[in-house]
């Protein structure tokens, strides 16, 4: 059963097939041999929720640089439930702010998802980069995310 507000129930009708326990199910899923699974339990685990964790990175753009990963695992950082949607934000925005906390240099946040190899995406499953960014620790910061294709790096 599913709570929902007036306007959810009624754009839903009897529409949704979701298999609930299955979902349930799905975020407990380990793979053998995942890096993200394995940083469970070791001490590297900066904060966490039921649905995510985060972590620092391991090769860092920027000091600060961390890495919020689902627990369930998808390729597609999209294809994410809210609740899970909910728990990464959470966690970007409380690392956001330990950082904040810690560094009065950063001016600034970059924060991405690579989605698919032909979005620079090596490693599974998901996760989101939230990577501190300072005054001058790049030449030219204009076009933001916009820079990875060289064409449109400057408006």
């Amino acid at each position: 059963m599913q709570a929902l507000c007036f306007r959810c129930n009624a754009g839903k009708r009897d529409t949704d097939c979701t298999d609930f326990p299955g979902v349930q199910a799905s975020y407990g899923h380990r793979e053998a041999g995942c890096l993200y699974c394995a940083l469970e339990g070791s001490g590297r685990v900066l904060l966490e929720n039921k649905l995510a964790l985060c972590i620092a990175d391991a090769n860092p753009v920027s000091e600060g640089h961390s890495l919020v990963i689902p627990r369930r695992h998808v390729a597609d950082g999209l294809e994410l439930h809210q609740p899970e949607w909910n728990a990464v934000v959470e966690l970007l925005k409380l690392r956001r702010e330990q950082l904040n906390a810690q560094d009065a240099t950063i001016s600034g946040w970059s924060v991405g998802l690579n989605s698919g190899e032909a979005a620079g995406q090596t490693v599974l499953p998901a996760h989101w980069h939230l990577i501190p960014r300072r005054d001058g620790d790049c030449e030219e910061p204009r076009g933001g995310v916009r820079g990875v294709i060289a064409e449109h790096r400057s408006y």
